[in-house]
C-alpha cells in the first residue's frame, strides 16, 4: 500500500534538505510550514497523529523565524518538529493521553525540547501516544499506509506523522520498543540512541533504567542531524567509505520463535543485499544467559514503575487502567531479590554482548515480528526490541522493505554502547541497498 500523496510537495522534504533549502534561501520557513499545515489539514481526520496542533500559531512561528538574521540561525532553523505528548512543553499542554491529565500544562520545556528550540526548530505540536507511554488508552492514531492497522506504540503519532508527510522530524521515547516498532510499522527512519546519551529530563518517567529519548526522520542524515544537535558523539569519528569488506553479524535473538513470515523474509532480504554488496555476514547466537533478558526487563520495568507512578497510584488508585493498577499494587509479587537478580543479569549481559559484538562492524536484527497488525487495540509487541533497550544499545530502524499487502517492515542495526554515530553511518549505507529491495 502507498500513502496518499506521498512524495509530492515541500512537506515531503527531509529535515536535512529542508534546513539546507531554508539556509540557502530557496524556500522560506513559511513556505515549508504552509505545506505542512495543508498536509495535516488534508490527512488529520484519517491519521490523527496530533493530540494538540494550532495551525495559526505554527504559521506565525514560521513567519517570525523568517525575520531572524542569517547569522543568528541554528542548524534546524525553520524546520518543524513534532513532540510526543509525554514530553513537557512550556507553551502547549502535556496530557500523556490520560483522562487524569487533560489540559495539563507543566509550563516548562523538557531538556530535548529546549535544545531543539535553541537549534532553531519550530515545535509545532504534540503527537499522540499510548497512555503514559505504557499501556491503557490507545492513541487515536492510525497507520498511514492502512488506517485499519496500528502505527505501533507508544510513540504512535510521532512515527505516523513523519511517515505521512505531516512533519519532517518527531521525537518519541522507548522503554521497550516504542520508537523502533512504530518506525518499522510506518516505514520511516528512527534512532533509539544509547541509553542516557540524551537527557531524559522533562518527560514522564516509566522506568528510568530504560527510558530513552529517540527520534524519527526521513533519512539517516536526519537522524545524524539530530544526533549532532543533541551532542551525541563516538570516541572515533565514523568513516564508512563503502560496505565492501565490512563484517555484519545477524542476530535472531531469543525472541526468534515468535518471528512471522514477513519478519523472517525481511531479515533474509537484508542479509542477501549485504552479501551482494561484499559484506561478510555471519550469525551471532547469544549465549543461554540472554534467554533471561525478556523476563529481567519485565521485572526491572515494573519495579521502577512502582516508584515512577507512586504519586498517581496514591491519588487515582483503581481509577488508573487495570493493568497499571495491578502493576502498581505488585500483584505479581515481585521481590527486591528478584529485582537485584534482574539488574545483575542485565549488567553481565551488557558487558558480554560488547565482547561478542567487538569483531563485527554492527549487528543486524529484526525490528518487529512482522508488519503492522490490525488495530487499534493491538499496537504490536516489543518482542524484538526489549533486550536491546535493556542492554542500552543504540538501534536504528532501517526502512525500505515491504511485507504483506505492500506494508512496510524494517530491520534494526545495533552495536555496542556509544557507537551511535557509527551505527547511523552504517545504516545510511545499508538503507540505500534495501530501498525497494525484493523480499523473498
Amino acid at each position: 500500500m502507498t500513502i496518499a500523496g506521498a512524495g509530492q510537495g515541500l512537506n515531503w522534504l527531509s529535515a536535512s534538505d529542508a534546513a539546507a533549502q531554508i539556509a540557502s534561501g530557496q524556500i522560506t520557513a513559511r513556505d515549508l510550514m504552509e505545506a505542512i499545515i495543508d498536509r495535516i489539514s488534508a490527512r488529520d481526520a484519517t491519521v490523527r497523529a496530533w493530540s494538540w496542533f494550532d495551525a495559526a500559531r505554527a504559521l506565525k512561528m514560521a513567519e517570525e523565524a523568517d525575520k531572524i538574521p542569517t547569522n543568528q540561525r541554528g542548524p534546524l532553523h525553520g524546520v518543524p518538529v513534532g513532540i510526543k505528548d509525554i514530553l513537557y512543553t512550556k507553551d502547549m499542554p502535556t496530557q500523556f493521553n490520560s483522562p487524569h491529565f487533560q489540559g495539563h500544562f507543566p509550563n516548562i520545556d523538557a531538556s530535548c525540547v529546549a535544545l531543539l528550540r535553541g537549534a532553531g526548530a519550530l515545535i509545532i505540536g504534540k503527537n499522540d501516544t499510548v497512555e503514559f507511554a505504557v499501556n491503557g488508552r490507545r492513541a487515536a492514531t492510525t497507520n498511514p499506509h492502512d488506517p485499519a492497522r496500528t502505527p505501533g506504540g507508544s510513540s504512535s503519532g510521532s512515527g505516523a506523522a513523519v511517515a505521512d508527510g505531516q512533519v519532517p522530524l518527531s521525537i518519541g521515547t522507548q522503554t521497550g520498543g516504542s520508537v523502533i516498532r512504530p518506525a518499522s510499522y510506518c516505514g520511516v527512519w528512527a534512532l533509539k540512541p544509547t541509553w542516557n546519551a540524551v537527557s531524559h529530563e522533562g518527560f514522564k518517567t516509566c522506568a528510568a533504567s530504560f527510558d530513552t529519548l529517540g527520534w524519527y526522520g526521513r533519512s539517516a542524515a536526519d537522524l545524524d542531524l539530530l544526533a549532532e544537535v543533541f551532542g551525541i558523539f563516538d570516541d572515533q569519528t565514523p568513516d564508512i567509505p563503502a560496505l565492501n569488506g565490512l563484517r555484519i553479524a545477524v542476530c535472531r535473538t531469543p525472541a526468534w520463535p515468535q518471528i512471522e513470515d514477513a519478519g523472517r523474509a525481511a531479515l533474509k532480504a537484508a542479509t542477501a543485499a549485504l552479501k551482494a554488496a561484499g559484506v561478510t555476514v555471519e550469525t551471532l547466537d547469544l549465549p543461554p544467559a540472554f534467554d533471561g533478558l525478556p523476563d529481567a526487563h519485565k521485572v526491572i520495568m515494573q519495579s521502577e514503575m512502582r516508584s515512577a507512578f507512586l504519586a498517581e497510584h496514591r491519588k487515582f488508585g483503581a481509577a488508573l487502567y487495570p493493568e497499571m493498577h495491578a502493576i502498581l499494587r505488585n500483584e505479581a509479587g515481585q521481590t527486591r531479590k528478584d529485582l537485584i537478580a534482574a539488574q545483575d543479569l542485565a549488567a553481565r549481559c551488557r558487558a558480554e554482548f560488547e565482547t561478542l559484538a567487538e569483531p563485527f562492524d554492527a549487528v543486524l536484527t529484526p525490528s518487529t515480528a512482522g508488519v503492522a497488525p490490525l488495530g487499534p487495540d493491538n499496537t504490536g509487541a516489543a518482542t524484538f526490541n526489549r533486550i536491546w533497550t535493556l542492554l542500552h544499545m543504540p538501534c536504528v530502524n532501517i526502512p525500505g522493505l515491504t511485507g504483506d499487502a505492500g506494508l512496510p517492515i524494517g530491520v534494526t542495526l545495533t552495536g555496542p554502547r556509544f557507537s551511535d554515530r557509527k551505527i547511523i553511518a552504517l545504516a545510511a549505507r545499508i538503507g540505500s541497498l534495501l530501498d525497494g529491495a525484493p523480499v523473498a
